[in-house]
């Protein structure tokens, strides 16, 4: 039994990264200096579009070179059965930094463009919030996709109009050089450094602190590679030396900077770093093209390994890489369609069906792996249920601070499991949420989805179509790939089901 000493955790400090956190509980001190000793910095590190099989650790098949990640799942817990409370980006996000699910939120589907408002509502605790308990330095770096509440030369008018929300033609009452509200420096954070969306949307630039660090200046035209799908980009305002391929190495030398500063200050820090890759555009800087077997794709996957590592060494550097523990996980599955799989052989989401979008896990089930040395176990493999809402329980468990009433309501800390693999965690359902705003329901073994297809951008089963049944339920642990849809044979476990979902999504 892995067991972990008082007088041991009193030395270290702590690093998340990807889409989960796990530590200890917070030690009291009696002044700035010695909680420094005392308490772990945390890194919470979110790849984009990123799949369970993209890692070669964990499927050993995969056309992709992943040095790093796999130093990750060898010494550290993989979590094996780990899922988002979406299968899209903005919703997953929400989810991550509030313990919420998002269809709480007044996004139903979908995700934000751009230049939607701010998304978590004003007052709603965070993750940097319970930091904030805890005296932390906290900081957002990366892609935020979250909204933004942008300032209009004339407040009457739309702020945005024209070729739809995600890229339109006409920004002119967009005010790009008053202070930018609504982001993580709204929502607890002492230090911002975003991309307001994804990488394929504008505008194309970034958010220093609520300011824009460099005023657009020109128009970037809708672009789309004829040879390969997923490099395109829409029209949109972009900042002068704006460059695709560049932002993912240009966030992670903003992180190195911070962790660097930090380790230097008598405060303990949190970091947030969600990367903008492999999402499209799939762009990868020059000298890491041809890199895999998955084209473009699988080369971006490359880059990304190599960002893990540079964090890693910036730890080293630091000497805090034996203090840390980290995390790694994505926003959803990959984006990966029949297409890529027959020209490349490379499984993105392993062996599960579907993709990002969908219910089906391959739109939801993703990498989880947390890494702290010689305090929780190296090689483990967890096959425990898990969701990405479960990081603001668990963050709040090794803080030692209480989640008050009406906060973080869709959260369960697994802190326990990593002080203890022998403890079961109990089989709390979690949910799964769609990009068409569609919901399911896992419970054990017991996959519900409360509607006859995908709820996303995979075609609608046929086998489905021809029974014409309104639901799905599944056997996961004996069907891996969904194949066998048991609803006629189970209806006492569909009606269970069924209102299980019901009541989860009623709770206030």
């Amino acid at each position: 039994m892995f067991q972990l000493k008082v007088s041991q955790m009193k030395k270290n400090n702590i690093i998340i990264a990807g889409s989960l956190l796990a530590t200890v509980p917070f030690v009291g001190c009696n002044n700035i200096k010695e909680k420094h000793q005392e308490s772990p910095n945390v890194i919470v590190i979110l790849a984009d579009d990123m799949g369970y099989g993209d890692i070669k650790a964990l499927n050993p098949q995969a056309k992709t070179i992943t040095p790093n990640l796999d130093k990750l799942v060898n010494e550290g817990v993989n979590f094996t059965d780990a899922h988002t409370n979406s299968a899209v980006c903005t919703p997953t996000r929400y989810g991550i930094l509030t313990g919420r699910y998002c269809f709480r939120s007044r996004l139903k589907k979908g995700v934000l463009s751009g230049y939607d408002k701010s998304l978590i509502e004003p007052g709603r605790a965070t993750l940097a919030h319970l930091f904030e308990k805890r005296d932390y330095n906290t900081a957002c770096i990366g892609k935020w996709h979250l909204g933004l509440d942008w300032k209009r030369n004339e407040p009457s008018a739309p702020l945005v109009e024209g070729g739809g929300k995600y890229n339109p033609s006409n920004t002119h009452n967009v005010d790009y050089t008053k202070s930018v509200n609504g982001g993580p420096a709204d929502h607890g954070f002492d230090h911002e450094y975003i991309l307001p969306a994804s990488l394929d949307m504008p505008p194309y630039l970034f958010v220093k602190d609520q300011k824009v660090e460099d005023l657009p200046s020109r128009t970037l035209k809708h672009f789309r590679d004829s040879t390969c799908r997923g490099v395109l980009y829409r029209n949109g305002d972009a900042s002068p030396n704006f460059s695709h391929n560049k932002v993912l190495q240009h966030i992670v030398d903003k992180s190195k900077n911070y962790i660097s500063k930090n380790v230097k200050k008598d405060k303990p820090f949190f970091l947030y770093l969600p990367l903008t890759a492999p999402h499209t555009p799939w762009m990868p800087d020059e000298k890491f093209i041809g890199k895999s077997g998955a084209g473009l794709y699988g080369d971006f996957i490359c880059m990304v390994d190599d960002m893990i590592g540079q964090i890693n060494a910036e730890l080293v550097k630091q000497g805090i890489d034996k203090n840390t523990i980290i995390i790694f996980t994505s926003d959803n599955g990959s984006h990966w369609k029949e297409e890529e799989k027959n020209k490349y052989h490379h499984l993105a989401n392993a062996d599960k069906r579907g993709m990002k979008s969908d219910l089906y896990d391959g739109g939801h089930r993703v990498p989880f792996i947390v890494k702290w040395p010689n305090h929780f176990p190296k090689g483990d493999n967890c096959d425990e249920v898990i969701c990405t809402t479960d990081i603001f329980a668990t963050c709040a468990d090794i803080l030692n601070v209480p989640v008050q009433k009406g906060e973080a309501e869709d959260s369960r800390s697994f802190l326990s499991y990593l002080l203890n693999p022998n403890k079961a965690l109990s089989d709390t359902p979690v949910m799964h949420h769609s990009v068409n705003g569609e919901f399911a329901l896992r419970v054990g073994k017991w996959k519900f989805i409360d509607c006859s297809g995908s709820g996303g951008w995979s075609e609608t089963s046929p086998l489905n179509k021809a029974l014409k049944l309104p639901v799905q339920l599944y056997d996961v642990k004996a069907d891996v790939y969904e194949t066998t849809n048991v609803a006629n044979e189970y209806p006492e476990v569909v009606e269970k089901l069924r209102n299980q979902l019901e009541e989860i999504k009623a709770k206030k």
